[in-house]
């Protein structure tokens, strides 16, 4: 891949490009965003029929829509679809009428404490209709007669989502998982979006240990329906990560699963402070992003979730104000990167069992001290080996090993390649 500022900006420019598209959680929106990713990397496109169960719950209608508007008299547009995405309530209904403004209002939707601000709001599962718009614009709003006008349907349709599959070495997998359910936000939504599209891109020309499945799914239903598809073979699934908030300039959070010890917990925590970022570990809770899925209780995958600052804690959540501008190329470039050292580090992280376990085996003579020398960190590799060796039992993890040296697991990893490699130790 591209150095990590360039690919910043890359991440950046995909963010700028699917902003402007109407997503939701059914709809020719989500399509388009996801023919947007299958530029950058192959995705296996689902769709499911409306009507269809899963789980508890049922795949709703589709929802499209075309145009909508709130105009004045002169037929001036004071609040237009066409300029964002975030004007119209989520899921609404079509209507075509003229009303006077006093009952306009209570179809109307906006943030007092932030005027400027258009809120972002939804109604998936009980038909109504409405606008969002800034209350400084509902505020020069003249009593008297509008036009109001939403150009939608809901009908019998399809939820679309997709995967991105990478093979691995086995078919245990690693499953990354954005929502692709949101408007025009960039954080919540678009910056995870571009981090998994393009950490897909950085394992691509690997072979990485275990399978990684990319889920591009709208949010809560999606997730939902993913799990009813692929309920016969879950048991692939060790580990999980949910990406979400990606890209503002807030210190990293990294939730864990359900379980608090999996090892995707582990190897985040680990990752975090030997990299010695700002970050913030926190124990799970069952709201927040598609982690409550995977993790609910008759799954209870191994899945946490790993965002900057989280859901709800900024205040351009779910606003207007989450636009391209409130993310940035360094932001999403250090999110990418954990990723990507946390993957590395998942991938590597093996139990192995010491093939010479009744003394310490002699070293040199299978030339892996010769190996060390004129290395500046030949001490730290020598003591590696020794570490790798006194608790391969077949118990402990490369991880494990880490932890209790206090070495980069990198290190650990490389003496434990360079072990098996000379037939002392076997996964």
């Amino acid at each position: 891949m591209a150095p990590m500022t360039a690919v910043g900006e890359e991440m950046h420019a995909l963010v700028e490009r699917l902003y402007p598209l109407c997503r939701s959680i059914t709809g020719d929106g989500v399509r388009a965003t996801l023919d947007i990713v299958g530029e950058y990397v192959p995705l296996q496109m689902h769709e499911v029929p409306t009507g269809t169960q899963v789980l508890d719950w049922t795949v709703p209608q589709e929802w499209n829509i075309r145009d909508a508007y709130i105009a004045d008299t002169a037929g001036n547009r004071v609040v237009d679809f066409a300029a964002s995405s975030l004007h119209v309530l989520g899921y609404s209904v079509p209507v075509s009428a003229t009303m006077p403004l006093a009952e306009l209002r209570e179809h109307l939707h906006t943030l007092p404490d932030r005027p400027a601000w258009v809120p972002y709001r939804t109604s998936y599962y009980q038909p109504t209709w409405g606008f969002c718009l800034a209350q400084q614009t509902l505020d020069a709003l003249p009593d008297g007669e509008y036009e109001v006008r939403i150009d939608s349907t809901l009908a019998d349709g399809h939820l679309t989502y997709a995967e991105h599959v990478i093979p691995g070495q086995v078919p245990d997998e690693v499953i990354v998982s954005c929502h692709v359910c949101h408007p025009s936000l960039a954080n919540d939504n678009l910056a995870g979006i571009a981090v998994a599209t393009y950490l897909a891109r950085a394992l691509a020309g690997q072979t990485p240990y275990y399978t990684y499945r990319f889920i591009y799914a709208p949010g809560t239903i999606g997730a939902i329906t993913w799990l009813a598809r692929n309920k016969e073979r879950i048991d692939r699934v060790k580990h999980g990560l949910v990406l979400a908030c990606a890209g503002d300039s807030g210190r990293l959070t990294y939730k864990q699963s359900r379980r608090g010890d999996a090892e995707i917990d582990r190897v985040l925590r680990h990752v975090l402070a030997a990299s010695e970022r700002p970050h913030h570990v926190t124990e799970f809770t069952p709201y927040g992003y598609d982690e409550r899925q995977f993790c609910s209780p008759g799954f209870d995958l191994g899945v946490g979730s790993l965002s900057r600052t989280p859901y709800a804690g900024y205040p351009e959540y779910h606003t207007s104000a989450d636009n391209p501008d409130f993310v940035s190329p360094e932001a999403m470039a250090d999110t990418l990167a954990v990723c990507r050292e946390a993957f590395a580090v998942l991938d590597r992280n093996r139990r192995y069992l010491n093939l010479s376990p009744y003394g310490e085996p002699q070293l040199g003579r299978r030339g892996l001290y010769d190996s060390l020398g004129g290395r500046s960190d030949a001490k730290q590799a020598q003591m590696a080996m020794l570490w790798v060796l006194s608790l391969s039992d077949g118990e402990h993890s490369l991880l494990d090993v880490t932890e209790r040296s206090g070495l980069p697991f990198d290190t650990v990893a490389v003496a434990a390649d360079a072990l098996h490699g000379a037939g002392l130790i076997k996964a």
